[in-house]
């Protein structure tokens, strides 16, 4: 997980919307946005809504940021690519607090959001980034990791809109080996917010990462992450319920409290992760930080139903010494209900374990992708 602040993101948000100040402010002017096919990219100001075609294709030229008061429709069908020639690090899709997307994929006619070269790769683009007004430990204004945009608040109940049926692919594009964007970035987003049937593909970074707030995604397929699967930090409160993962360079799934304050921040994340499925992947896949990195504090966490396949590290998980981890989990919070762990039987050190221990099929089908997740293939 790296919660660092893009500046050169930043420099062109602000390039892009002529802001010296607090960009999520609504305009008093509503400035039609103009949509163009082979140029998609800049602002969408307060008061429009804009919805793509379906029958087009569209090219990601810089960054797409939908502003306060602003909606982005993209119906089932439509795919986006980035430019092949634009540089990397600055084609991104940002969705401003008060601001709406509506993903509305199907499994036959997904939204697609991917590389546009011809033999694509982890990195070409940056990625979708949402930021909401839900609690956040960390305080109520962040600063998102693109475009300069606030974040967080005190409504765990917001809705930044709805996303269904997205393939997401070759995300990750790096400013430096500490600065990546992620596939997708949660930044206090609220439960209002429907997530569900999410394919990652090749991400640079984390496939996915929530920072605080309460929003609870379901049917995710997260494939090939170059740093962690499923990363969440910050204070959030929500429920994952059926996550495939495999492809794991770091972890598996890394859980923090809060970087700075890893045992004084609140609200504490309380995080419940159900029906997890976990395989290392390939020889290029690593899972150096194991199948649960757990860290900064750690919060609480409650695992139910979680499969781990023989191809992942011994050690089940990577355990974080600050006062705050050891604190949890001498408490308890830090639990694993129903397991089947494969090799994993010389070091279970860390979570308390209960239920049974064979026989849990995690997304639904163990190591094999379960068939909720057949319109991935």
């Amino acid at each position: 997980m790296k919660k660092t602040f893009f500046a050169l993101a930043t420099i062109l948000g602000l390039a892009l919307t002529g802001c010296t100040s607090d960009n999520n402010k609504n305009e008093d002017t509503t400035v039609p946005f103009v949509v163009k096919v082979d140029d998609l990219q800049g602002d969408i100001t307060t008061g429009n809504t804009i919805t793509l075609d379906p029958s087009k294709t569209y090219t990601l030229t810089g960054g797409l940021v939908v502003k306060s008061g602003a909606t982005l429709n993209i119906p089932a069908g439509t795919t986006i690519k980035s430019s092949i020639t634009a540089d990397v690090k600055t084609m991104y899709i940002a969705v401003e607090r008060n601001a709406t997307i509506n993903i509305l994929g199907t499994a036959v006619k997904p939204v697609i959001m991917t590389s546009g070269k011809t033999s694509p790769a982890e990195g070409n683009w940056g990625g979708l980034i949402i930021c909401g007004n839900g609690k956040v430990n960390t305080g109520d204004n962040g600063t998102s990791e693109v475009g300069d945009l606030s974040y967080g608040g005190n409504d765990n109940t917001d809705s930044s809109g709805k996303i269904e049926y997205l393939r997401i692919m070759y995300t990750g594009s790096k400013f430096s080996a500490s600065k990546e964007y992620n596939g997708i970035s949660f930044f206090g987003v609220g439960s209002g917010t429907i997530v569900s049937n999410i394919y990652c593909y090749e991400s640079g970074d984390d496939a996915v990462e929530f920072f605080g707030g309460a929003v609870s995604p379901t049917n995710l397929v997260l494939i090939n992450s170059y740093d962690d699967s499923f990363d969440f930090a910050d204070g959030w409160q929500g429920t994952a319920t059926n996550v495939y993962i495999k492809g794991v360079t770091k972890g598996g799934v890394e859980g923090s409290n809060n970087e700075k304050d890893p045992s004084g921040a609140t609200p504490m994340t309380s995080a419940k992760l159900i029906n997890f499925s976990i395989i290392k992947g390939g020889t290029a896949f690593t899972a150096d930080e194991k199948t649960i990195n757990y860290k900064e504090g750690g919060g609480k966490q409650a695992y139910t139903n979680l499969f781990v396949a023989d191809d992942m590290p011994v050690a089940l998980c990577k355990l974080a010494t600050d006062a705050g981890a050891v604190s949890n989990m001498t408490a308890g919070n830090f639990t694993i209900t129903n397991y089947t762990f494969g090799s994993l039987t010389t070091d279970l050190t860390g979570p308390k374990l209960s239920g049974t221990t064979t026989g849990a099929t995690g997304a639904g089908a163990g190591a094999t992708l379960p068939t909720w997740a057949d319109w991935t293939k």
